[in-house]
């Protein structure tokens, strides 16, 4: 048994896990990776997830956390700057899933949640009935910085306070996570894809979310913020009829499978498009 299967999956462990989700446990792991002592944590954390040095900037990186948020060398996640594609903000494992005419996301094998309960909002969640919630599953080893999917004005950051479950498969099958964990959104009102939604998650044993900018401009490519150490989330809700998602998606979204995707690549184009 693996130690997140006894943590979710036992009695025993689901004590434990009330300990673990805490911001208060997640505050005190941040202070001891942001600090040198954790730049040991480094070359084993490496090793393990296989992970590529060669794409990476390094100079300089002291302490665990600094590996965690490491910057991409440039060229090497080109962003795709056609205004009617809509992007992926970040590395990770998407999936796709349509909201009903209630407001409510059923996806196969987890938790369903409602967008209100999601954004605490029950008059902005109503715009995505019938939408799409796109969901952007961070590993350990992707890259933890996100960008703009789309430019326009962008809304201030509203952070909702909660607990920091993990974001892995075992928890959303066993609890409604995002709408559980820290989080934080904006609103991007975009000309292309109207009222776009760009929330991140928090998850177990810090997760912290750095969002670089209040309300302002967001310009496409442009980078958003960054995820300190923890598997994260990043969620993009889009209204009814403004999207078509790509068809190798959908067919993996069919199946329950989660798409691999990097920032700046196209995952859907505006619905008049073709």
């Amino acid at each position: 048994m693996d130690g997140l299967t006894f943590l979710y999956k036992t009695l025993l462990g689901r004590c434990l896990l009330k300990l673990l989700a805490c911001r208060t446990v997640s505050k005190l792991c941040g202070a001891f990776l942001d600090s040198r002592a954790s730049s040991c944590l480094i070359k084993g954390f490496v090793k393990k997830n296989n992970i590529d040095l060669n794409d990476y900037e390094l100079e300089g990186i002291k302490t665990f956390n600094q590996f965690f948020r490491r910057r991409i060398k440039e060229g090497k996640r080109p962003f795709d700057m056609n205004p009617d594609h809509l992007c992926s903000p970040c590395d990770g494992l998407l999936s796709v899933h349509p909201v009903n005419d209630e407001g409510t996301v059923i996806p196969v094998k987890q938790s369903a949640y409602t967008i209100a309960s999601l954004l605490n909002d029950k008059e902005l969640a109503g715009r995505y009935s019938g939408g799409y919630c796109l969901v952007f599953r961070l590993c350990v080893d992707n890259y933890h910085r996100y960008a703009y999917p789309v430019s326009g004005l962008k809304g201030p950051n509203i952070f909702i306070p909660g607990v920091l479950h993990t974001v892995r498969p075992i928890a959303l099958g066993t609890f409604p996570v995002f709408t559980q964990n820290c989080r934080e959104y904006t609103i991007i009102e975009s000309k292309e894809f109207g009222k776009v939604v760009q929330m991140e998650v928090g998850a177990m044993l810090v997760g912290r979310i750095v969002n670089l900018e209040q309300e302002g401009k967001a310009e496409r490519g442009m980078e958003k913020g960054y995820f300190e150490y923890g598997g994260s989330t990043v969620i993009l809700l889009i209204e009814k009829n403004k999207l078509k998602i790509s068809p190798k998606i959908l067919d993996n979204f069919q199946n329950s499978i989660e798409t691999p995707v990097r920032m700046g690549e196209c995952i859907g184009h505006i619905s008049s498009l073709y």
